[in-house]
């Protein structure tokens, strides 16, 4: 098969994906093509072999999250895990009568769609909206609350702004509760794992937004003294992952997420510095252009900037930059059709700052090709040409 190469250009998207990281690839295609045993196959080596290995990758990664390893399952990813947290809770609220579910406007859609789901199903969902901060403060979180709120649902790092939401305070107020706490982690894990030590019965988190492989992620179920969170599973075949996720696991992703999440936390400290110096270097030059930023600052991951730039087009400025850089308007996730960012609606900011605002994200290491006063000089240049 012919595979085709584009130009290289500077990769801004890593708030979608990261390029796999070559120690990362060289431990996936170890167990892919030599150690490529099933780890559920017990009467021979290789199934032995896989199985010790998949539960060593267990036991680190549950341990980075100050868990203990029974408190993980594998999943394909972020949405997944979201869909079995959110989804597979549902039956526990019917039984109880508790159909109260509290989230944000900002959400992601693998959490807003589930969300939606059970609306059709007589669930009220309590949607917050943030204001320009795009941050929900704790007590707008517990003024809500109700004897029958069943769940809490915020995401860790806002995929389209990189503002960090309060979940470590917000975990320790609902910890004295009977409502449960759910953490989409897409964005944040890795670079915030110590936020994730805080009391969060269900946190979902993936991969490749840290240099790990697409398809693989995992869903902590953290239990309350002796007490699990109630989920019931949304497939069946097979009880692999207590039940919650039937299927063969795929040990070679297994494997790779755990190399990830391995290298990606010796190297965080020289990342987050990294990240935080092009920052200033990518402001510092955008300067020469009219725009603002979008979201608290304040408290803010230092790889993800949006932007909305004045008098300016953002699809059509894609276009002016794709020779200098791969950017995007919002998540990847979402429609394929270009629509205004709910993210930025659910902020209270005008529509012309919703609907033409770029998120640059960056991943320090995967950068290096772009040349910031170019860049900048384009978004000048498109700049002066739309006003004259």
């Amino acid at each position: 098969m012919e595979v085709l190469v584009s130009n290289v250009v500077a990769y801004l998207d890593a708030a979608a994906t990261t390029r796999v990281e070559p120690q990362v690839a060289e431990v996936v295609l170890h167990w892919m093509t030599e150690e490529f045993g099933n780890s559920g196959s017990r009467t021979h080596e290789y199934g032995t072999r896989a199985k010790r290995a998949v539960a060593r990758a267990r036991e680190a990664l549950a341990h980075s999250l100050s868990a203990r390893p029974d408190e993980l399952i594998f999943t394909s990813g972020a949405t997944e895990s979201n869909n079995i947290a959110i989804l597979g809770l549902a039956p526990h609220g019917e039984k109880q009568g508790r159909r109260h579910i509290i989230s944000s406007a900002v959400e992601h859609k693998a959490v807003l769609e589930p969300l939606e789901h059970l609306s059709s199903r007589g669930f009220e969902i309590d949607l917050i909206s943030p204001g320009t901060s795009g941050r929900v403060s704790v007590e707008a979180v517990q003024e809500r609350l109700r004897p029958d709120t069943l769940l809490v649902s915020l995401m860790h790092v806002n995929n389209e702004t990189g503002v960090i939401q309060p979940v470590t305070e917000l975990a320790k107020k609902l910890r004295e509760t009977s409502t449960y706490l759910h953490v989409d982690a897409a964005q944040g894990y890795g670079k915030l794992t110590e936020d994730l030590h805080a009391p969060i019965d269900l946190v979902s988190f993936t991969g490749h937004k840290i240099g790990g492989p697409k398809g693989i992620g995992g869903l902590l179920v953290r239990r309350r003294g002796r007490d699990s969170v109630p989920l019931t599973p949304l497939m069946y075949g097979g009880g692999q992952e207590r039940k919650l996720r039937p299927g063969t696991l795929p040990v070679p992703l297994v494997m790779g997420l755990a190399k990830a999440a391995e290298v990606f936390e010796k190297e965080r400290k020289q990342w987050w510095s990294d990240a935080e110096n092009f920052r200033r270097q990518l402001l510092r030059s955008l300067g020469r252009t009219r725009f603002r930023v979008n979201g608290d600052q304040e408290n803010s991951i230092p790889h993800i900037l949006n932007l909305a730039f004045d008098d300016v087009d953002a699809e059509a400025l894609i276009l002016q930059l794709k020779d200098y850089a791969a950017v995007a308007t919002g998540s990847a996730c979402t429609s394929a059709s270009y629509t205004p960012s709910h993210v930025l609606a659910a902020m209270d900011l005008p529509e012309h700052v919703a609907s033409n605002s770029l998120r640059l994200s960056w991943f320090p290491g995967q950068v290096q090709e772009l040349d910031i006063e170019s860049f900048t000089d384009v978004i000048v240049d498109y700049q002066v040409g739309v006003s004259s």
